[in-house]
């Protein structure tokens, strides 16, 4: 009779409890709201060059839980445009403050803007909230549950508005597609770069370069029409809510040397050259090109999302922890076809990492390990081998890490030592 009773009630109370689940979550669906937008237009002729910023763009206002951010190049109609005929070198988008009263900032001694840029590590070079490139098709940008990227929520006097920098290369009718694209310096016939300096001789290609309103070389008598292009770009968000976890943005890039050097600042140079492999690597089949870099991350906590950016020649970036574990591999996939989203020769995917919540940890002051892989099949200029990670950081400082070892220099991926700034800080 007991038992009889106590099913009952279990199944009274499963009744009960399952339309309150059901309830929970379609409430969670509808809060969950997603909006696409276009950027100004810019227009392009076969070889031009736009790099362009924009400032104040549509966007969703409140304070919000970012959960992704996607974009593509489209023309006047809103059909795709493959990267074969306009290469989308990178897109930016990130958030800053304007006065709601510029004359009363004034009078304060207060600035007019403030850039609201990411948490580190290359936060003067680096600043974005979201960015990619060939590859935006086909990366995933979403951020997953619990978590979200706070905006919205500006200082006393201020008012949060957005900014976006979009570089695209057509490359109609050029006579070098993947020169190009990596912005050779001569293919482009430049000498200065965009502020009137001189273009170093040992710098052959980047963005230098390939600067706003510069041209690289079309074919003799190729004629090829003004087209009008547009980033649209898709944004979904959450109200943010006691529910939300908030995540940290750090971006990586495997070109600052300065912990390798022993100097105590950041210089992230954002792109590097690959050089040609050696006949001796050729024979041995090893035509690869492995940059290494060590980078510190400030704060400590547990990621929950990866992903690369790289260009052409690009194969993929992995992020390693103080002691070499991996933390996440970042893989590039290649277009087979001619259609938007699949162009032969082109990265047009990056692969992401998504953990399960709690499993990868970083610590306060760990340093990290950031190994960039390129081809050398042949000579890429201007390329890039940047990490985002969302970090859930912790609430208390960190009262063990890894850098507490006796030992303060380490072996992978290479022999090396801390510089003495920070070995007498640990």
């Amino acid at each position: 009779m007991k038992m009889a009773v106590f099913l009952v009630l279990l199944v009274i109370f499963l009744s009960a409890y399952a339309p309150l689940q059901s309830e929970a979550l379609n409430v969670r669906g509808r809060l969950l709201k997603s909006k696409t937008f276009l950027s100004p237009p810019f227009p392009l002729h076969p070889g031009s060059v736009s790099n362009k910023f924009y400032y104040d763009i549509d966007f969703p206002r409140g304070h919000l839980a970012l959960k992704s951010f996607d974009a593509e190049v489209v023309d006047e109609n809103g059909v795709p445009v493959p990267l074969h005929e306009t290469y989308l070198h990178h897109w930016v988008v990130e958030p800053y403050y304007a006065a709601k009263n510029s004359a009363a900032a004034d009078a304060k001694g207060l600035p007019k803007t403030i850039l609201n840029r990411n948490s580190g590590v290359c936060k003067h070079t680096l600043g974005q909230y979201y960015g990619l490139g060939s590859e935006t098709r086909h990366t995933a940008t979403w951020v997953p549950d619990p978590y979200g990227i706070e905006i919205g929520n500006p200082p006393e006097g201020y008012e949060e508005k957005w900014l976006l920098n979009v570089h695209a290369i057509d490359t109609r009718g050029v006579t070098d597609k993947q020169g190009c694209t990596e912005c050779r310096c001569d293919l482009y016939n430049v000498t200065v770069d965009e502020y009137g300096r001189a273009v170093g001789k040992n710098y052959t290609g980047g963005l230098y370069c390939c600067y706003d309103q510069t041209q690289c070389k079309v074919r003799e008598g190729f004629n090829g029409e003004l087209r009008k292009l547009f980033l649209r770009y898709t944004v979904t968000w959450l109200d943010w809510s006691d529910a939300v976890v908030p995540v940290k943005i750090y971006i990586f890039d495997v070109t600052d040397r300065a912990l390798l050097e022993g100097k105590s600042e950041p210089a992230c140079k954002v792109e590097y050259q690959v050089e040609e492999c050696s006949s001796e690597n050729r024979a041995k089949n090893d035509c690869v090109d492995v940059m290494v870099t060590k980078q510190v991350l400030p704060r400590g906590g547990d990621i929950v999302f990866g992903v690369a950016h790289q260009h052409s020649g690009g194969i993929g970036v992995s992020l390693h922890g103080q002691d070499g574990r991996l933390l996440c591999t970042s893989m590039a996939t290649y277009g087979k076809g001619q259609e938007a989203g699949n162009e032969a020769g082109y990265i047009v995917g990056m692969s992401t990492c998504y953990p399960k919540p709690g499993t990868v940890k970083v610590h306060d002051g760990e340093v990290l390990t950031i190994v960039s892989n390129y081809s050398s099949e042949r000579q890429h200029t201007g390329v890039m081998g940047l990490f985002y990670i969302l970090v859930e950081e912790h609430e208390q400082q960190q009262q063990q890490t890894v850098a507490n070892k006796p030992a303060l220099c380490f072996s992978f991926p290479v022999s090396w030592c801390l510089p003495a700034w920070l070995s007498n800080n640990l």
